[in-house]
């Protein structure tokens, strides 16, 4: 069945949707700071939402993260875990994207919208995937985290499109719930089979109440 749905537009999310966990890399973080993971992921973590919201520099976010757990780290260091982290990411869910791919093949419109800082704009956008958006949001850029209803509602403005042309796909239950919170349809995200088959099922009922 063609993942085509006129008159719609499927916004994705990026980590842990398009973007496996990155569980090799978190190894490495942890070999390269030397803090146990025990007690160097709860505040990565914590301070995540201040980089992702533009409130931190990468360089201000690793040291603040030194700070909590005893350490001083140079701008080298923070060089380094900043590259084993960043990369990390960039390892895709082939399955995923070879689903954003087919809805773009169909025609489907689609966009990228994600929590992340300044540092994964013009990575996503330039990337091979980048191709496939035609419009990339990152919350740094906009001060604001996802589930905030301002971060949905700006990316159809961006769009052109009402919020109830929206398709919200997000491995987040809250973050799927805010979409829906404005009129969108949301998808809670566990993986690619439930995407495809959550896809093709709105697809299906796209096709059946287009005008004849």
């Amino acid at each position: 069945m063609s993942l085509f749905l006129p008159g719609r537009v499927v916004v994705f999310d990026y980590g842990e949707v398009i973007s496996r966990t990155p569980h090799a890399s978190r190894d490495a973080l942890v070999a390269a700071t030397g803090v146990p993971a025990a007690e160097l992921f709860p505040v990565y973590q914590e301070l995540r939402h201040d980089l992702d919201r533009g409130d931190l520099s990468v360089l201000a976010y690793w040291r603040a993260i030194g700070d909590r757990v005893g350490r001083t780290w140079s701008v080298t260091d923070v060089h380094r875990f900043w590259a084993i982290d960043f990369t990390g990411w960039f390892e895709v869910e082939p399955e995923t994207l070879a689903i954003v791919e087919e809805l773009h093949d169909a025609g489907t419109r689609l966009a990228l919208l994600s929590n992340a800082g300044f540092d994964f704009g013009d990575p996503y956008r330039r990337s091979p995937m980048g191709s496939l958006f035609e419009t990339v949001v990152v919350s740094a850029e906009d001060h604001v985290l996802k589930p905030e209803p301002s971060i949905y509602r700006d990316t159809c403005d961006r769009l052109g499109i009402t919020p109830e042309q929206m398709v919200f796909v997000d491995n987040r239950a809250e973050n799927a719930a805010g979409a829906e919170a404005i009129g969108a349809v949301g998808h809670h995200y566990t993986s690619p089979a439930g995407l495809r088959s959550f896809l093709q099922d709105l697809a299906a009922t796209t096709a059946e109440g287009a005008p004849a």
